[in-house]
C-alpha cells in the first residue's frame, strides 16, 4: 500500500462539560492535523494523490476551525468535540477532495499534545 500526508497546525478552543479544572472551561489547544491518503497502485503519473490538492483540502478545513469554538463542528449526540470527533469531522470535510484522486483510503489524526491524538479512518470508495 502506498501513501502521502500532510499536516497543519491549527488554534481552536473547546470545552469538556461536566469536567472541573481547565478542560471544564473554553480554553484553547494548538492542535496538529495529520492526514494520510493510501492507494494500492499508483496512478499513471505515478502518484497516491497530488499533494498540492492534499494540502489545499487540509489547509480549508483547517481554516474553517482556526482560532473559534469547536461546537461549530460538534455533531447532534456528541456531548463534546473530542480529538476522535474532531478526526472524523476533518475526515468528512477532506474526503470529496482526494477521492477524485482514486486513492483507497483516508487517515486523519489529530493531535491535542505532542504525545496524545484520536484518529479515524475510512475507506474513500
Amino acid at each position: 500500500m502506498y501513501e502521502v500526508g500532510a499536516a497543519v497546525d491549527v488554534r481552536a478552543l473547546h470545552v469538556m462539560p461536566g469536567v472541573e479544572g481547565p478542560e471544564g472551561v473554553l480554553h484553547a489547544h494548538d492542535y496538529r492535523i495529520e492526514v494520510v491518503v493510501e492507494r494500492d497502485d499508483l496512478d499513471e503519473r505515478a502518484m497516491v494523490c497530488d499533494i498540492d490538492v492534499l494540502q489545499a483540502a487540509l489547509d480549508a478545513a483547517a481554516d474553517h476551525v482556526r482560532d473559534v469554538d469547536l461546537e461549530v463542528i460538534r455533531p447532534a449526540g456528541a456531548e463534546a468535540v473530542t480529538v476522535e470527533v474532531f478526526a472524523r469531522w476533518a475526515h468528512g470535510a477532506i474526503a470529496d477532495r482526494v477521492r477524485s484522486s482514486g486513492a483507497d483510503a483516508l487517515t486523519v489524526r489529530v493531535w491535542e499534545t505532542p504525545m496524545a491524538y484520536g484518529g479515524y479512518r475510512a475507506p474513500l470508495s
